[in-house]
C-alpha cells in the first residue's frame, strides 16, 4: 500500500518535470499556462515548481536559467494569492539575489517581483528590500521597453499597498525613482511615470532635497511634442501625455521658482502648441500657487500675458492668455495677507490698469478691445478685482461715451461698459450701497438712455442689452428710471420693419426686466397695450387697412413678451382673451391671420407660465374654457355667422388652437389634470357645457352624435387635450370615447375630423397601459381598417387610421406593430393608396407636433427608429425586386423616408448594400422621392467618402440632371451634393473636374437666388479641386 501510495505521488511530479523541461528546453509556450493551472487547482505546490526547476536554475547557461526563471515567474504571476508568507520570503529573497544576475535574466526576475508585489501576504519590509534592490542593482533605462514598465508596474503596486514603509525610506524613495525614471521616452511608459510622480508629490512623500531633480526629469518632456503612428494600437493620443505632465507640474508650490521661468520661455517662444500649453499650465499652476509663489514673476508674467493678447493672430491664444490672467488675479485675491505684508493683488491690477488704460480712450484704434478683454478677464476674478477695475474704467468709459459722437465708437464704448456690467452680476453684495455701481447708476441711465433713442440700430441693439444687465442688479433702478425704460422699450417694441431686430431685442428684454419688476411693467406697460387693442378693434371696425392695424400683431407680441411673472399674467391672458371674444361681436372683420397671431401670442403666454406650476394652472383654467366656449359658439347652426365663427373653424386657426390647449395641458400635475379632464370629456361626449364661460349656445353640441361638420371638425381640440395629460390620469367613459372617435375616424364627410379623431385614438391608444381593455381597443381598429379597406367611399379614411394606429403602436413597441407595418407595406402595390402609403413611412418615422409626442406624455421608445429600420427595411427591398416595375417608386419613395430619417451611425453600415436603391431612387420622377434621397445622401457623402467613391460616376451624372429639375428644391439638394462630392478623394474626383465646371454654369443663371448661391458655392469647390492647399 505505502509502495503504491508513493507511486501515485511520483507520477505527478514526473509529469511536472516533463512540462518543465518542455518549457525550457523545448522552448514550447503552453507548458506554463498548464502548470500554473495545476497549481491553481491543487495538483502541485509552488515549491514543487520551484523544485522541478531546480536544476534550470542553476545551470551555467543564462538563456537556460533565464527560461527556468520565466516559467517560475508566469506561474507566480497566476498564482501569487495562494503562496504562504513563508513562501512569499524565499521567494523574494530568491528574486533579490538573481537580480545580479545576467543581463538576460533580469526581464524575468523583474516580472516574478512583479508577481510577488501583488502578493497579499507580503511581510513589512520587503516591499522597501525590493525596491533597494531595484535601485541598486538594475539600470532600468538600459532595458528594453515592456521591462522598464514592469518596474512601474512595482513601484506602482508597492506605492498602492505599501504606502507607509516606503514614505519610511524618507527622500531615498524618490531619489531612486528618479534614477528609474531619468531618460524615459516611451510614451506608455511616461503615461505610468506620470502618474507615479503625482502621487509622489499628492500622497506627501518626502522630496528632500530632490525638488528640483524631481522637477528636471519631468519638465524635460514640457511641452510634449507627440504624433501617435498611424494605426497605433495603444491608442495614446498627445492630449494624454499633455494632461498627465500637466497633472505633476502644478501639483505643488515647490515647483514655482523653476517652473514659472519656464513657462514664461515657453509663452515667449514662437510655437503655437508651446503656448498654448503654457498657457493652460500656468492656468492649473494658479489653484495651487499663492502670492509667495508668484510674487517675483508677476511681472514677466503680465508682460507675456499682455504680449499675446495684444499681438496674438491666434483666437485661441488670446483665449488662454486671458484665461490665465484671469486665474492669476483670482490666486492673489484668495491669498491670506499678513496685516504688515504687501498687497499684490492692488500692485498687480495697478500695472494692467496703467497699460491697458489709455487705450479705452481710443475707440477706433486695434488694441481698444483687447485692452478691454485684458481688464475684464482681470475683473472677473474676484469682486476685489472687480471693485478695483470697475471704479477706475467705467468714470473712463462714462466720459469717453460723451467725448465722442459717432454712433460706431459709442456703440464699441457701450459694449465695453457692457462687459464691466455683466461682471457685476457674479458677485453679491450685503449692502447696495457697497456696490460699486451705486456710485454710477444716474450716469449709466442717462447713457443707456441716449443710445436708445440713437438712430442708429447697433447702438440701440446694445443700448437694450445694457439695459436689461443694468435692470437685473437687483434694488439699482428707481421707479423713475423704470418708467422711463418701460417706455423706451414700448416704443422699441413699435418700431418699423426695417429695425426687426431692435425690435425683438426689445421684446426680449421686456420679458427679461417684467420678471424683475412686475408692478413697473404692470403699472406703465400693459395699460398701454390694452389701449392699443381697443384701438385696433376699433380700426378692424371701421374696416381700416393693413397700414392702420400694422401695430396689432406687434401689440400681441409685446403682450406675450412681458407675461413673465405671474401677476402679470393674471392681466396680459384676460386682455388676450377679451381681445379675442371682441371680435365675435359687433361689426369687426377679422381676418385667418388676426385670430392666428391672438392664438399665437396665447400660447407664448403659454409657454412661459409651464415654468411656475400656479401660472400654468390659472392658465389653463382660464384660456381652455374660454377657446372651447368660442370655439362651440362657432359650430352653432345660425341664419347668420359672423366673420369669426367662420375663421375659428378654418383648418389653420384650429390648429394654432390646438397648439395653444397641449401647451396649456402638457405641465398640469396629475391632480389638477384630472380635475380638468372631468369637465372636458363630457363637454364632447354629453354635451355638458355647464363649465363654459358665456354658456347660452342656440343648439346643442354633439360632435359625435350627428352634429354638424363645424362641430365634429372640435374633436381636433378634444385632441389636444386629452393627448397631452399625463399618462396616470385616468380619463372618464374611455370605453365610449374610444368608440366614437373610431366611428368618426371613418367619417367621408369632412377628412379634418376624421383625420382628428384617428389621431386623438391613436394617442389615446399609445398611452394606455398593457392589458385586455388594450386589446379589445386595437381589435376594433383593426376590424374598422379592414372593413374600410376592403372597398367602399371610406378606404382614404381608413388608411390614414391604419397610418396613425401604427405609428402609436411603433413607439411603445407593441407586438402589434409589426403587422400593421406589413398590412402598410400590402398598401404600396394598391393603385389608389399605394403612393399615400409610401408617405406613410415618413409619418412613421418623424417626430410629429400635435399627438404623439414625448412633451405630451405620450410613451416613446429610445431607439424606435433603429428597431423599426431592422424590422422592415429587408421586407422593403424584397418587395421593391418583387414588385411590377409601375408599383416599384412607392417601395423606393418609402425606402427613401426610412432611410433619410435614420441616424446615420445605423445607416452606415448598411450602405454598401442599401446605395445602390438609393441611386435608383434618383432616377424616380416623384420629385419627393429625389428631395428625400438627396437629403439622405448629401451627409453619406461627407462621413463615408470610401464607398461612396465607388459609385462617382453615377453620382455625378444623376446629381447633374437633378440640378435642372422642375422643382426648385431639388436643385439646391443637388447641387448641395455636388459641394459635398468635393469631400470624396481627390484622384477619383480629377477625371470629372471639366464636365462638372461646364454643368454647373448653367444653374448660375437661375432665375431663384438660393440656387444661384448654392451653385456658386459648389462651382468654387469644384475649381478649386487638386489645387496647392486644397
Amino acid at each position: 500500500m505505502a509502495a503504491a501510495a508513493a507511486l501515485e505521488a511520483v507520477a505527478p511530479l514526473g509529469a511536472l518535470w516533463g512540462l518543465v523541461q518542455d518549457f525550457v528546453m523545448g522552448q514550447q509556450e503552453g507548458p506554463a499556462d498548464q502548470v500554473a493551472a495545476d497549481v491553481k487547482s491543487g495538483s502541485y505546490t509552488v515549491l514543487q515548481v520551484v523544485e522541478a526547476l531546480g536544476s534550470s536554475l542553476e545551470n551555467p547557461e543564462p538563456r537556460t536559467r533565464a527560461r527556468g526563471i520565466q516559467l517560475l515567474s508566469q506561474v507566480l504571476l497566476q498564482c501569487h494569492c495562494l503562496l504562504l508568507e513563508k513562501e512569499v520570503v524565499h521567494l523574494i529573497l530568491f528574486y533579490e539575489n538573481r537580480l545580479k544576475d545576467h543581463h538576460l535574466v533580469i526581464p524575468s526576475v523583474l516580472q516574478g517581483l512583479r508577481a510577488l508585489s501583488l502578493c497579499v501576504a507580503l511581510p513589512p519590509g520587503l516591499a522597501v528590500s525590493v525596491l533597494k534592490a531595484i535601485f541598486q542593482e538594475v539600470h532600468v533605462q538600459s532595458l528594453p521597453q515592456v521591462d522598464r514598465h514592469t518596474v512601474y508596474s512595482i513601484i506602482t503596486n508597492f506605492m498602492r499597498t505599501r504606502e507607509e514603509e516606503l514614505k519610511g525610506l524618507g527622500a531615498d524613495f524618490t531619489f531612486g525613482f528618479i534614477q528609474v525614471m531619468d531618460g524615459e521616452k516611451d510614451p506608455r511608459n511616461l503615461l505610468v511615470a506620470f502618474r507615479i510622480v503625482y502621487d509622489l508629490i499628492s500622497r506627501d512623500y518626502s522630496l528632500g532635497p530632490f525638488v528640483e531633480e524631481l522637477f528636471e526629469v519631468t519638465s524635460c518632456y514640457f511641452p510634449i511634442d507627440f504624433t501617435p503612428p498611424p494605426n497605433d494600437p495603444h491608442g495614446i493620443q498627445r492630449e494624454d501625455l499633455i494632461l498627465s505632465l500637466r497633472a505633476v507640474l502644478a501639483s505643488t508650490p515647490c515647483f514655482a521658482e523653476f517652473l514659472l521661468p519656464l513657462l514664461i520661455e515657453k509663452v515667449d517662444s514662437e510655437i503655437l502648441s508651446a503656448k498654448l500649453d503654457s498657457l493652460q499650465t500656468l492656468n492649473a499652476c494658479c489653484a495651487v500657487y499663492g502670492q509667495k509663489e508668484l510674487k517675483d514673476f508677476l511681472p514677466s508674467l503680465w508682460a507675456s500675458i499682455r504680449r499675446e493678447v495684444f499681438q496674438t493672430a491666434s483666437e485661441r491664444v488670446e483665449a488662454e492668455g486671458l484665461a490665465a490672467l484671469n486665474s492669476l488675479t483670482a490666486c492673489l485675491s484668495r491669498s491670506v495677507l499678513r496685516a504688515d505684508a504687501e498687497d499684490l493683488l492692488d500692485s498687480f491690477l495697478s500695472n494692467i490698469l496703467q497699460d491697458c488704460r489709455h487705450h479705452l480712450c481710443e475707440p477706433d484704434m486695434k488694441l481698444v478691445w483687447p485692452s478691454a478683454k485684458l481688464l475684464q478677464a482681470a475683473a472677473g476674478a474676484s469682486a476685489r478685482a472687480c471693485d478695483h477695475i470697475t471704479s477706475n474704467v467705467l468714470p473712463l468709459l462714462l466720459e469717453q461715451f460723451h467725448k465722442h459722437s459717432q454712433s460706431n465708437q459709442r456703440r464699441t464704448i457701450l459694449e465695453m461698459i457692457l462687459g464691466f456690467l455683466k461682471l457685476q452680476q457674479k458677485w453679491s453684495y450685503e449692502d447696495k450701497d457697497e456696490r460699486p455701481l451705486s456710485g454710477f447708476k444716474d450716469q449709466l441711465c442717462s447713457l443707456i438712455f441716449m443710445a436708445l433713442t440713437d438712430p442708429n440700430t447697433q447702438l440701440q441693439l446694445v443700448g437694450i442689452r445694457t439695459l436689461t444687465v443694468l435692470g437685473a442688479q437687483p434694488d439699482l433702478l428707481s421707479s423713475g428710471d423704470l418708467e422711463l425704460a418701460v417706455g423706451h422699450l414700448y416704443r422699441l417694441s413699435f418700431l418699423e420693419e426695417d429695425s426687426q431686430s431692435c425690435r425683438a431685442a426689445a421684446l426680449e428684454a421686456s420679458g427679461t426686466l417684467a420678471a424683475f419688476y412686475p408692478v413697473a411693467f404692470s403699472t406703465h406697460l400693459v395699460p398701454k397695450l390694452a389701449e392699443d387693442l381697443c384701438t385696433e378693434e376699433s380700426d378692424l371696425a371701421r374696416g381700416d387697412g393693413p397700414t392702420r392695424c400694422s401695430r396689432h400683431p406687434r401689440c400681441l407680441q409685446a403682450l406675450s413678451a412681458v407675461s413673465t411673472h405671474p401677476s402679470i399674467v393674471k392681466e396680459t391672458l384676460p386682455l388676450l382673451l377679451q381681445h379675442l371674444c371682441q371680435m365675435n361681436r359687433g361689426s369687426m372683420s377679422p381676418g385667418t391671420s388676426e385670430v392666428i397671431a391672438v392664438c399665437q401670442s396665447l400660447q407664448q403666454v403659454a409657454e412661459k407660465c409651464q415654468r411656475d406650476p400656479e401660472s400654468c394652472w390659472y392658465f389653463h383654467q382660464t384660456a381652455v374654457p374660454c377657446l372651447l366656449a368660442l370655439a362651440v359658439q362657432a359650430s352653432m347652426p345660425e341664419k347668420e355667422h359672423s366673420v369669426l365663427k367662420k375663421v375659428l373653424l378654418e383648418d389653420e386657426v384650429l390648429a394654432t388652437v390646438v397648439s395653444v390647449i397641449a401647451t396649456a395641458t402638457t405641465h398640469l400635475s396629475p391632480d389638477l389634470a384630472t380635475q380638468s379632464v372631468a369637465h372636458i370629456v363630457p363637454l364632447f361626449l354629453d354635451g355638458n357645457i355647464s363649465f363654459l364661460p358665456e354658456n347660452s349656445f342656440s343648439g346643442r353640441f354633439q360632435p359625435f352624435q350627428d352634429g354638424s361638420s363645424g362641430q365634429r371638425r372640435l374633436v381636433a381640440l378634444l385632441m389636444a387635450f386629452v393627448c397631452s395629460l399625463p399618462r396616470n390620469v385616468e380619463i372618464p367613459q374611455l370605453n365610449r370615447l374610444m368608440r366614437e372617435l373610431l366611428e368618426l375616424s371613418c367619417c367621408q364627410s369632412c377628412p379634418f375630423s376624421s383625420t382628428a379623431a384617428a389621431k386623438c385614438f391613436a394617442g389615446l391608444l399609445n398611452k394606455h397601459p398593457a392589458g385586455q381593455q388594450l386589446d379589445e381597443f386595437l381589435q376594433l381598429a383593426v376590424d374598422k381598417v379592414e372593413a374600410g379597406l376592403s372597398s367602399g367611399p371610406c378606404r382614404s379614411q381608413a388608411f390614414t387610421l391604419l397610418l396613425w394606429v401604427t405609428k402609436a403602436l411603433v413607439l411603445r413597441y407593441h407586438p402589434l406593430s409589426s403587422c400593421l407595418t406589413d398590412r402598410l407595406m400590402g398598401l404600396l402595390s394598391d393603385p389608389e393608396l399605394g403612393p399615400a402609403a409610401a408617405d406613410g413611412f415618413s409619418l412613421l418615422m418623424s417626430d410629429c407636433t400635435d399627438v404623439l409626442t414625448r412633451a405630451g406624455h405620450a410613451e416613446v421608445r429610445i431607439m424606435f427608429r433603429q428597431r423599426f429600420f431592422t424590422d422592415n427595411v429587408p421586407a422593403l427591398v424584397r418587395g421593391f425586386h418583387a414588385a411590377p416595375q409601375d408599383v416599384k417608386p412607392n417601395y423606393l419613395k418609402g425606402l427613401s423616408h426610412v432611410l433619410n430619417r435614420l441616424p446615420k451611425p445605423v445607416l452606415l453600415p448598411e450602405l454598401p448594400t442599401l446605395l445602390s436603391l438609393l441611386l435608383e431612387a434618383l432616377s424616380c420622377p416623384d420629385s419627393v422621392v429625389q428631395l428625400s434621397t438627396l437629403s439622405c445622401l448629401q451627409p453619406l457623402l461627407l462621413e463615408a467618402p470610401q464607398v461612396m467613391s465607388l459609385h462617382i460616376d453615377t453620382l455625378v451624372t444623376k446629381f447633374l440632371n437633378l440640378s435642372a429639375s422642375p422643382s426648385m428644391a431639388v436643385r439646391i439638394a443637388a447641387l448641395q451634393c455636388m459641394h459635398a462630392l468635393t469631400h470624396l478623394p481627390t484622384p477619383v474626383l480629377l477625371p470629372y473636374k471639366p464636365q462638372v465646371i461646364r454643368a454647373l454654369a448653367k444653374p448660375l443663371d437661375d432665375k431663384k437666388r438660393l440656387v444661384r448661391k448654392e451653385a456658386v458655392s459648389a462651382r468654387g469647390e469644384w475649381f478649386l479641386l487638386g489645387s496647392p492647399g486644397s
